[in-house]
């Protein structure tokens, strides 16, 4: 594929104005040129295959002849590090120069962080610098790196999961934008949560929250329900005032909010309510400012299914959700049951769905992707303009393993219409089980001058 003017992800050369994939509104991003490639964390955890994860580059663009296919593979140079959730060094709450020119790509299970140059030749990244595991627990006492923000004053903050020993914790580790030095914990002082997972922040309210998985050393080795009885799973939102980095609220999810995951704040700054799926109870809540502290409520809910070969009634398990650019339409993937649901939220209390396609999982539904598929949907990446979601199946090494003996892993792109509808793309199926050195598995998916996930607005 070759590469057009507008996918140039260098340096701003034009002194005050504003970076080439910066966006000042939400309304200013819808109106980007559309994707022409992908970034997509690939690991090789869990497939018997003893070689190292890859960031793969996979071209989008419908005019290329090798459009749907894998144009280019970074590969890590250790084995085992479990990518997952990647980021920015940039993106638009910084809406200043230089643009965004390096991904930030954790190693999930190897606690290392990998600093990927995608300025230079933004088809064939480049690993710039490796920060390694004995660093961050130096400077930050902490471990396991998921979501990686990028944060006004040059600053990329990541949520870390453990403790040097594996055990739960609930902090974060900040990066210096421009020279990736580990600068140390963002948290300052005080009360922390005793669990950790994603973030999001929103400037003008001067609020950040995070939310909730579990402990390392109950996940990594596989789902056991034993651990959510015993309190090692999370069920709690924090909030946090942002200008202090000083924890202000917990807000206890209860029996229906267990193991809170993903969290997507509108993205209207001046909006003071978002969505959290709570993965393992099923439900979507919303979370909002109410007399001067937030309120969360469940807003959907998705009734498990018993099946014969389960000893308990199967749950959806919400493990990603994705909100449109103009906090209209929200999407999210049941990766047990296999569906993939759209839901019209214009009124954020009462969310209508509108569409649902089924793309694998256990209760055996026929595929609407034209071809059978393994796993279940599970990451979504949803383009600025609204009209193309990307998804995976892989979830974690352990749980694939554990749910999918049989996992295949792919990526899949939906078209969206103009009506809300979704249908899958028939010319745009990335195989990433059937490969000359064995499979890997896809997980987060980045576009490539961002997405409905990497961009806050200030």
């Amino acid at each position: 594929m070759t590469r057009t003017p507008h996918t140039t992800a260098g340096p701003d050369h034009h002194h005050g104005h504003k970076p080439a994939t910066f966006h000042l509104s939400p309304a200013d991003a819808q109106n980007a040129p559309p994707e022409e490639y992908l970034y997509v964390a690939a690991m090789r955890a869990g497939t018997g295959v003893d070689v190292p994860d890859f960031l793969a580059v996979v071209d989008a663009n419908p005019a290329s002849d090798t459009h749907g296919t894998i144009v280019h593979e970074t590969p890590m140079p250790y084995v085992g590090d479990e990518l997952h959730h990647f980021g920015w060094n940039r993106c638009s709450s910084a809406c200043h120069g230089p643009d965004r020119s390096h991904l930030i790509i954790p190693g999930f299970r190897s606690s290392r962080v990998y600093v990927v140059n995608i300025a230079d030749d933004p088809l064939r990244p480049q690993i710039e610098k490796v920060i390694e595991p004995d660093e961050l627990v130096k400077a930050t006492g902490y471990t396991r790196p998921h979501t990686t923000h990028c944060m006004p004053g040059e600053n990329v903050v990541i949520s870390m999961l453990g403790d040097a020993d594996g055990n739960a914790s609930g902090g974060f580790a900040v990066i210096d934008a421009k020279t990736f030095e580990v600068k140390g914990r963002w948290e300052n002082g005080g009360e922390r949560p005793p669990m950790n997972y994603d973030f999001w922040y929103q400037p003008r309210k001067n609020t950040l929250v995070s939310s909730e998985f579990g402990a390392p050393n109950a996940y990594e080795p596989g789902f056991d329900l034993a651990d959510v009885e015993a309190g090692r799973y999370g069920q709690r939102l924090h909030f946090w005032n942002l200008g202090n980095r000083e924890l202000e609220q917990t807000i206890d999810l209860g029996a229906n909010g267990l193991v809170p995951l993903e969290i997507r704040w509108k993205h209207d700054p001046d909006a003071d309510e978002g969505f959290v799926g709570a993965a393992l109870s099923s439900a979507i809540w919303r979370f909002h400012r109410e007399n001067g502290s937030y309120a969360a409520e469940p807003v959907v809910a998705v009734d498990p299914v018993d099946l014969d070969s389960w000893p308990i009634p199967v749950p959806g398990l919400i493990t990603d959700l994705v909100l449109s650019m103009d906090d209209k339409a929200l999407y999210f993937s049941n990766w047990l049951h296999g569906d993939l649901r759209r839901y019209d939220v214009s009124d954020p209390a009462n969310p209508r769905l509108t569409g649902r396609l089924w793309l694998g999982g256990v209760l055996g539904k026929e595929s609407d992707a034209g071809r059978p598929l393994t796993g279940g949907p599970q990451m979504l990446q949803l383009s600025f303009d609204g009209r193309r979601l990307y998804v995976t199946n892989s979830l974690l090494s352990t749980w694939d393993n554990q749910f999918y003996p049989e996992l295949r892993s792919w990526l899949l792109k939906i078209d969206i219409g103009e009506d809300g509808s979704m249908a899958v793309d028939p010319d745009f199926f990335v195989d990433f089980h059937d490969r000359p050195d064995g499979p890997a598995r896809a997980h987060e998916v980045r576009l490539q001058g961002g997405d409905s996930t990497s961009e806050v607005f200030s």
